[in-house]
């Protein structure tokens, strides 16, 4: 589909979802966020949501301001994937103990490194940058240093909610491997401690939703938040891959014989933001809960636990901000979920599954969210499929 265009205050909503299924709480905070006086454009994904701070699935182009709940606590959340060499026909017909290996080898939930991880010792990992990323530690907030212990043994963790780690197979029947996470600990304090700092700011008490507190660019206030924010978003990108490398080094070691290779690894941030140009300005944009899809821009949507996720190539499309979905979306919230199912509805609904398929992710069932082939089909516009994965284990912390 192309999409919906509806009024907004200052910019229209431009929607590649059908109006009419978007809850009345997510639709009122999209007409918030159109009432924003730097605003310069809005983009709403299939995918899309209510969301604490702002609308899941929305990206929201401003000029000389940012809006740091939009961003929201878990920045430069997203994800990687990369395919192996090994087919379905090497995996065990067993999977648990596969499955309890990545558990021993890469901490979940609030889990965290004995000692940190040194990733020189990482398989190729990109060790370039990494002494200057933690040197650059002493420059964040104040309030957050004394957590650098804590940040330095959850890098290469990850963490809960809908954060996992899976072995998926793609219509070839060939091995990717997959996880999500973000910035764990550190980047959820980074992003509270500024949240509350804008919500201080002067310019700030007027707005409908107290949400929407923006820095403005050229003060203080927003050269510290970027400066945080983009340090976050390292720190998520450099979690990722050390999971991913600590990932693709069990991989090794348990098929020896089949001397395991590895395509380029995918990589994308869908809770962040960029500083990119459209029609002759200088924009900021914030993808909360949305990938960049430039044209050739290879991208990641998971659907859930139980019924797979899509790698795809980006379009370009200008309208969208080139922007695509990041994932399936919610339907439900997690306590209406736990509510509605059981833990015998989860084992159903990711039957064929090795994971959890206990009360403690029952928030997580298939039927929480929306059917990820629909929100595919939705943004034909914005991305091109290039592999559709269904996945065999999936780690949850």
């Amino acid at each position: 589909m192309s999409y919906v265009e509806m009024p907004g205050a200052k910019v229209p909503i431009r929607m590649w979802a059908d109006p009419a299924t978007v809850e009345d709480g997510a639709m009122q905070q999209l007409r918030n966020v159109a009432t924003l006086p730097w605003i310069k454009g809005l983009a709403v994904m299939p995918d899309v949501h209510y969301g604490k701070g702002a609308t899941v699935g929305s990206v929201i182009a401003m000029h000389g301001a940012v809006c740091p709940a939009a961003v929201g606590v878990d920045i430069g959340c997203g994800m990687s994937a990369v395919k192996t060499s090994l087919t379905a026909n090497d995996l065990p017909g067993d999977l648990s103990r596969l499955r309890s290996k990545i558990e021993q080898a890469i901490p979940v939930g609030r889990g965290l490194h004995d000692t940190a991880i040194d990733p020189a010792r990482l398989h190729g990992f990109p060790t370039a940058g990494w002494n200057d990323f933690w040197e650059r530690f002493g420059g964040v907030a104040e309030a957050v240093k004394f957590r650098q212990e804590r940040a330095t043994k959850q890098m290469g963790t990850l963490g809960s909610g809908n954060h996992f780690i899976e072995f998926c197979l793609d219509e070839s029947d060939s091995v990717w491997l997959m996880l999500h996470s973000g910035s764990r600990n550190i980047g959820k304090e980074l992003a509270d401690h500024h949240i509350g700092e804008a919500r201080k700011l002067p310019h700030n008490q007027g707005l409908v939703d107290r949400d929407l507190a923006v820095f403005i660019a050229g003060t203080p206030q927003m050269e510290a938040y970027r400066n945080d924010l983009f340090w976050a978003q390292e720190y998520a990108k450099y979690n990722r891959a050390i999971m991913m490398g600590l990932f693709q080094d069990l991989v090794r070691k348990e098929f020896k014989k089949a001397r395991v290779a590895f395509e380029p690894v995918i990589s994308c941030h869908h809770n962040y933001v960029a500083e990119e140009r459209y029609d002759g300005m200088d924009l900021l944009v914030t993808r909360k809960g949305a990938i960049r899809a430039g044209s050739g821009d290879f991208g990641i949507i998971p659907g859930s636990m139980g019924t797979g996720s899509y790698i795809v190539k980006g379009l370009g499309n200008v309208a969208s901000f080139n922007s695509a979905s990041h994932g399936a979306g919610r339907r439900m919230s997690r306590s209406a979920a736990k509510r509605r199912f059981s833990a015998r509805d989860l084992e159903e609904q990711t039957r064929g599954v090795e994971c959890r398929k206990d009360s403690g992710v029952v928030d997580e069932i298939p039927a929480a969210y929306k059917p990820i082939e629909q929100v595919i089909d939705q943004q034909r516009d914005l991305v091109e499929v290039v592999a559709k994965l269904k996945q065999v284990i999936c780690v949850k912390g």
